[in-house]
């Protein structure tokens, strides 16, 4: 193996003397080279290397693009800056992609990158919008793959990836994959990662990059007056609790109640307010004002009595605030409370954290000839409280995230790159961080690691150790106050971390048999993507009825409602329709009758506020659907030029019913305006069971939707129905009636075209595509509004009950 700065990396687009050459890094994206594979390094050896000779690899013999999803915006401006240096690839051609840049940008940037660096979210929201295309992508790197779970943005990119991408590789990188076996599975099967690579630094070729590091752990004792501020919260945490055990809600009054039983009695009490119990509604504001209480103790025994007064004081203000909550008034207004306030008011002394913060700091920086320490904390109030304090004794900044919090100044992105560079350059000593600089990002060797409070999670744990002991000897301090919850943080932590670590080498010497696990397990779904359909026809298992031919005497049957794709396989075309004859048929309310349309996909436009749910993605990942986001004025989903779709939830429908703060006629009303099939889709069970409200009056309100406004209320079961539900909406407007998709009342300014084709389609609601061909036919708003009958006859796709229309609709005298 090379000694370390006596040879670098040398291969296609990597830049000369950037890369030192590490053995195990070389082996390790070799390893990741040849299939989807998790690389789980310590932290601070290098897993960007591993990803970024990967990418070099695959872009010299494969070509494309590579992506790289990082989770914050910090991380993502660290790997930009390290992947221009290292490639030879011009900068330009190696782009960022975060939420500041602009759609439409993106989009252009996109097509002209090699390589896209990038926070997941936005990736998500453009693959949604159709913005991008992830065909192209050879190497997709998830950065921080830990966090590949639930509902997070990787899960979704990963699984269009394997379905859009013409040549997939996937590389997944963490040191602290997950807390056992079943979780880092997890992480493989989300991302549809076939092989693990591990290496520890048990590992030789990793061996002579890191050194030891001792973890140490001193408890501190609270003084008296501390004790007696966090004893008069307590008292009153205990009386709240008996209330909530007088509702029958819990059993449990004591103060050290865990958040998980706290989290119990919130659903509790949520569903004593969905059957419009009052109880609920007392008992929520009992709990809101538990989880403030909790909070105040917790910043007495674990932070400082400043960032407790910090805290009193919001809340006071919030308190005085108009719209104040009775939570937050009972808070400020309780005899015990107003003590503790008193009590913080007068302390004139330092929480003992601080004091041995500073005795740890003096020993490292001056005893012993250190030069960099990084402290972390939990809480923002604390950072800026311990940066001033330590800033006395020693050259001190802070660290934090971007944005207001709580009343406090964050960093912008630029001040946080500053710093992290003056912090490398040496021009200060301490850096006081949050946990914003804890997951990735490239913090220089530090000679200390100072915890200000343990962390209740193995990986942060171990993020913020990977901080030392990476060039030299390192150490890591844990301060803990005796008896409170600081304890139990730690051994919890301590636990997992001892877990993980096991799990680690469980995993690294049984890897190969987790990878015939994994080959057997659900990454079969990833793979099927890459078949190529070839041009037969896909059959159903109820193909015999989706195939079925009209019956006797003319009657369609079933074929009639078959999705649009059974409908084109049954008819060779899907949707060819006469457009001459389109007002013989149904001509209430048609908008427009659209010419053929030769393309396959059908496109549903989605509204940016129901990203919230499973929906749009799951519509984004169907063959043949083409969704696109917008900030609708009207509705939630357009799927053609008359089809607007307002959903809600069960819940949200009665809301709207008994004081919402927009009533579902109101947007109802906007819909009908703009199109001429508006439909309420209401998802969910026991829409009469669940509230308190008279069934008739819920009727009422369906009825008035469907005779007063036009609109048909169709009812769906969870959010996967209601997918399937507007894509063979979509699909059976725009193949089989041959319709266009069109945003009437969308924000933004049109152009002038835009806005002749706008007025036009509103007249006698003819729709966009008759309005175009009237256009282009008179060549003038004003000629459209002065033609006689004969002349509109002759345009294509209208006739003579349209042609009366307009004319009347243009020419009849305004009555009210």
């Amino acid at each position: 193996m090379a000694t370390t700065g006596e040879e670098y990396v040398e291969r296609p687009l990597v830049a000369s003397d950037v890369l030192e050459r590490r053995q195990y890094q070389v082996e390790l994206a070799r390893e990741a080279a040849r299939g989807h594979t998790l690389v789980c390094l310590p932290t601070g050896l290098g897993k960007t290397t591993v990803s970024l000779l990967v990418t070099a690899t695959r872009l010299h013999e494969v070509g494309g693009t590579a992506l790289l999803l990082a989770p914050t915006k910090p991380l993502v401006t660290q790997h930009t800056e390290f992947y221009r240096e290292a490639l030879t690839i011009p900068d330009e051609e190696i782009v960022v992609f975060t939420g500041e840049v602009r759609p439409d940008d993106r989009e252009d940037l996109f097509e002209r990158a090699r390589v896209v660096i990038a926070t997941p979210q936005v990736i998500e929201n453009d693959l949604i919008g159709g913005r991008i295309d992830l065909a192209d992508v050879s190497h997709l790197t998830f950065d921080e793959c830990h966090r590949a779970s639930g509902e997070y943005a990787y899960n979704y990119i990963a699984e269009r990836y394997h379905a859009d991408s013409e040549a997939p590789l996937v590389t997944g990188m963490s040191a602290s994959p997950g807390g056992d076996e079943e979780a880092i599975r997890s992480v493989c099967e989300n991302l549809g990662l076939s092989t693990v690579a591990v290496m520890t630094e048990d590992d030789a070729d990793v061996a002579a990059y890191t050194h030891r590091t001792d973890v140490e752990w001193e408890r501190v004792t609270l003084p008296d007056e501390i004790l007696a501020i966090r004893d008069a919260l307590v008292a009153v945490i205990e009386d709240r609790l008996e209330g909530l055990k007088e509702l029958g809600v819990t059993r449990s009054t004591s103060a050290d109640i865990s958040q998980r039983d706290l989290n119990r009695i919130r659903g509790e009490l949520q569903q004593l307010i969905d059957n419009d119990q009052s109880e609920g509604y007392e008992g929520m504001s009992i709990h809101a004002e538990v989880m403030k209480l909790r909070r105040a103790v917790t910043l007495a025994e674990t932070q400082s009595v400043e960032s407790l007064r910090r805290y009193f004081e919001r809340q006071r203000n919030a308190a005085r605030s108009s719209g104040a909550s009775k939570a937050a008034q009972r808070f400020v207004s309780e005899a015990k409370v107003r003590d503790a306030m008193d009590r913080v008011e007068r302390f004139d002394d330092l929480h003992p954290k601080f004091r041995r913060a500073r005795i740890l700091l003096a020993q490292t920086l001056g005893i012993e000839d250190g030069e960099r320490v990084i402290v972390f904390t939990e809480s923002r109030d604390t950072a800026e409280t311990l940066t001033d304090f330590l800033g006395e004794h020693f050259s001190t900044r802070k660290f934090v995230g971007q944005g207001d919090k709580e009343g406090s100044d964050g960093m912008t992105q630029k001040e946080q790159q500053e710093t992290l560079d003056e912090f490398r350059n040496g021009e200060f000593e301490v850096l006081v961080s949050t946990s914003v600089a804890e997951e990735g990002l490239d913090v220089p060797e530090v000679d200390l690691v100072l915890f200000y409070e343990p962390v209740p999670t193995a990986i942060r744990s171990i993020q913020r150790k990977g901080r030392t002991g990476r060039q030299t000897e390192g150490r890591v301090m844990v301060l803990l106050a005796e008896d409170t919850r600081d304890e139990a943080y730690f051994w919890k932590s301590r636990h997992e971390e001892s877990r993980m670590e096991e799990e680690l080498e469980t995993l690294k010497s049984a890897a190969r048999a987790i990878e015939s696990d994994l080959a057997q397990s659900d990454l079969g779904s990833f793979e099927s993507s890459d078949v190529a359909v070839t041009g037969e026809s896909a059959t159903t298992d109820d193909g015999a009825a989706a195939n079925a031919t009209a019956g006797d005497g003319g009657q369609s049957g079933l074929t009639a409602f078959a999705t649009p794709d059974e409908v084109a396989a049954e008819d060779g075309a899907a949707g060819a329709t006469d457009v001459g004859d389109a007002d013989e048929e149904d001509e209430a309310g048609v908008v427009a009758t659209a010419t053929a349309d030769a393309e396959d996909e059908t496109e549903i436009v989605i509204d940016q506020r129901e990203l919230d749910s499973s929906i749009a993605r799951d519509l984004s990942t169907r063959e043949g659907t083409e969704t696109r986001l917008e900030t609708l004025a009207v509705g939630d989903y357009v799927l053609s030029d008359r089809v607007v779709v307002e959903r809600k939830s069960v819940s949200d429908f009665l809301d709207t019913l008994t004081g919402g703060d927009r009533s579902v006629f109101e947007q109802v009303g906007d819909a009908s305006r703009h199109y001429a099939r508006p439909v309420v889709v209401i998802e969910g069970e026991d829409l009469y069971g669940e509230r308190n409200v008279h069934p008739n009056a819920i009727r009422g309100a369906l009825a008035s939707l469907a005779v007063d406004f036009g609109a048909s209320v169709l009812r769906t079961t969870d959010e996967a129905d209601t997918a399937d539900l507007l894509a063979v909406i979509a699909g059976r407007e725009q193949e089989v009636d041959d319709r266009e998709v069109s945003v009437h009342g969308e924000k933004g300014t049109k152009t002038l075209a835009e806005q002749q084709e706008y007025v036009v389609s509103a007249i006698a609601d003819i729709g966009p595509v008759t309005a175009r061909a009237l256009l282009d036919a008179f060549g003038t708003v004003e000629g459209v509004m002065i033609a006689n009958e004969d002349d509109l006859r002759e345009v294509s796709g209208i006739g003579e009950v349209t042609a009366e229309r307009i004319r009347e609709v243009v020419g009849s005298d305004y009555e009210t």
